[in-house]
């Protein structure tokens, strides 16, 4: 049996010891030992695996972990770094993805059941030898449960803010050896606390809760923390000086997060897939860390799945996620002409220069246009690199590859959706004119449409995706006739028109649409209307019942438009 993809599996025991595949990441560890800092943080776009990288050091460095675990793979090579590290070193590894809630007290409790949750594999603590009676009783501290709590960890929050470095000293005391403290998404409690309105508490808590187990810790050997986004020492770092921070335009480590060409090449041969590289690369490569080109993990394996259940899958939208979602929605919503021109520029295929803030607040993600452009970078809707050394925070930008193209097209199409249903006058206008055959007026408010829209016109996007996000646009406006049945892509006669209306006066619409690649508008018409009369598409409303049929050929380029009938 081949083994199984690991579709949201980030613990590197269960992946290990179940047979799923496995792209080894090992050398982090050799690299990491080699360049660490007291405290070293690493930023990330999610679903780059930085959750089963944490896992792994996990695994490698704690007191009675199964070595095995590490055999044939990379670091297993070195032995003389495996002989002094493996299986050395107490562990404190906590994850902060949970943390949240619509109020504080409920994220207040989260962070308690994490934390109480992770006291708790030490309960040999309560028995140790090593600790005295007071000590004994700040490890029952943090493992009580409330008789009145509902199940919940009864844990003070002044108790809570200081949990990671009594459980560390007293780890330290138990074993003779410094501690290794690994905190998975660090940033998460406070964008949840944001979007919930509670943020000014929640910063104070992480503050206290980080400055103590990494400031003030004489029991720490070093620590790992990954996130999102680099939140300004300002913000909970403050006289933290200890921080090694490794961003994804650094040059270290680049290798570890996401897949490189040579991890998916092994891969695709490994299941037969190799015939597909291509497509895989166009869909969910094109990102850049440090010197190194990367594949979003998450996208190859699912698709990898897909594809072995099916081969004839088409490639699709794994990755996107909701709160980036969100802040291009908002962008949209607030743009001024340059950021539309901007949002073009990146769809059709260009690049655009942008001072890239790498430190921020949740606070001044919406202070500027500049730190939304910032924020996209740093979660991977954007990438890019430098360009001059002489100023580290100027950056090329561009969309990485066809699935984050599709999402933003896909998000300028809500957009403009939202904001012509705004104006129900014109809207109202401009759907009343096709039941009356008049193409002039039809062209005239089109190009009008498209000099407020923002176009996809450039050879790097696809011919379909062009004519799907103008097919979009049109769809969305003709929508908006309550009274009439508007339908996409209907079968309607020996195939399927691109759209096709029924309105009570029993008047049928057939609407053809092309994009002229080469500008040649008049005869992109004349396909569609071709393609109509061949197909027959106007067949099939002349089985509902139509009186009249009128049947329309239009063609895009860029923001330019032409309507004829057939």
């Amino acid at each position: 049996m081949r083994k199984k993809l690991p579709i949201g599996i980030d613990g590197f025991e269960k992946i290990r010891t179940n047979d799923f595949y496995y792209v080894d990441k090992t050398l982090f560890i050799e690299e990491l030992l080699q360049n660490w800092g007291e405290v070293n943080l690493f930023t990330r776009p999610g679903r780059f695996g930085k959750s089963l990288n944490m896992s792994m050091l996990k695994c490698f460095f704690e007191i009675g972990r199964d070595p095995a675990l590490f055999e044939e793979l990379k670091i297993a090579q070195e032995k003389d770094l495996c002989e002094k590290y493996m299986g050395k070193f107490p562990v404190i590894s906590i994850s902060l993805k949970s943390v949240g809630g619509l109020q504080y007290d409920s994220a207040l409790a989260a962070l308690k059941t994490v934390i109480g949750n992770e006291a708790g594999r030490f309960r040999f603590l309560k028995d140790s030898e090593k600790l005295s009676i007071e000590e004994k009783e700040a490890y029952a501290r943090l493992i009580k449960i409330g008789s009145g709590e509902g199940g919940l960890y009864a844990m003070t929050e002044n108790v809570a803010a200081v949990s990671l470095k009594t459980l560390s000293l007293l780890l330290e005391k138990h074993y003779g050896q410094k501690v290794i403290l690994l905190i998975d998404e660090y940033d998460v409690p406070l964008d949840k606390a944001f979007q919930a309105g509670y943020y000014e508490e929640m910063v104070n808590l992480i503050r206290n809760l980080l400055g103590n187990a990494l400031k003030t810790n004489d029991s720490l050997y070093f620590a790992v923390l990954t996130g999102c986004l680099r939140i300004s020492k300002e913000s909970i770092f403050t006289g933290l000086n200890n921080l090694k921070v490794h961003t994804i335009s650094d040059v270290r480590y680049d290798e570890y997060f996401g897949f490189t060409n040579t991890d998916v090449d092994e891969l695709l041969e490994f299941y037969g897939l190799s015939a597909y590289k291509d497509t895989i690369k166009d869909w969910y490569d094109g990102y850049r860390f440090g010197d190194t080109d990367v594949y979003c993990p998450w996208d190859v394996i699912n698709y990898c799945d897909e594809l072995l259940a099916a081969p004839s899958t088409p490639p699709k939208n794994y990755w996107a996620n909701t709160s980036g979602n969100d802040l291009i929605r908002c962008m949209l919503k607030n743009a001024s002409l340059t950021t539309k021109n901007e949002v073009e520029e990146l769809l059709n295929g260009g690049q655009i220069t942008k001072r890239i803030k790498q430190e921020l607040t949740y606070r001044e993600i919406d202070d500027s246009i500049e730190n939304v452009w910032s924020v996209l970078y740093a979660t991977g809707y954007l990438t890019g690199m430098y360009v001059e050394q002489e100023d580290a925070d100027i950056f090329r930008l561009w969309i990485p590859n066809g699935e984050v193209q599709r999402l933003f097209c896909e998000l300028v199409e809500d957009w403009f959706r939202e904001v012509t249903r705004s104006d129900t006058t014109r809207i109202s206008r401009f759907c009343a004119v096709f039941p009356t055959g008049d193409t002039d007026t039809i062209q005239e408010m089109l190009d009008d449409y498209l000099w407020d829209s923002i176009s996809v016109r450039d050879t790097v996007v696809r011919r379909n995706m062009k004519e799907n996000f103008y097919h979009g646009m049109l769809l969305g406006l003709l929508q908006n006739q309550d009274s009439w049945l508007v339908k996409s892509n209907a079968e309607t006669g020996e195939g399927y028109s691109d759209i096709s209306i029924q309105t009570p006066d029993r008047v049928g619409i057939v609407i053809e649409l092309k994009y002229a690649d080469d500008g040649d508008l008049e005869k992109a018409c004349r396909e569609a209307i071709e393609q109509i009369e061949e197909k027959k598409y106007a067949q099939g409303l002349k089985r509902w019942g139509t009186k009249k049929i009128l049947k329309y050929g239009i063609a895009f380029w860029e923001k330019e438009c032409m309507v004829v009938m057939g």
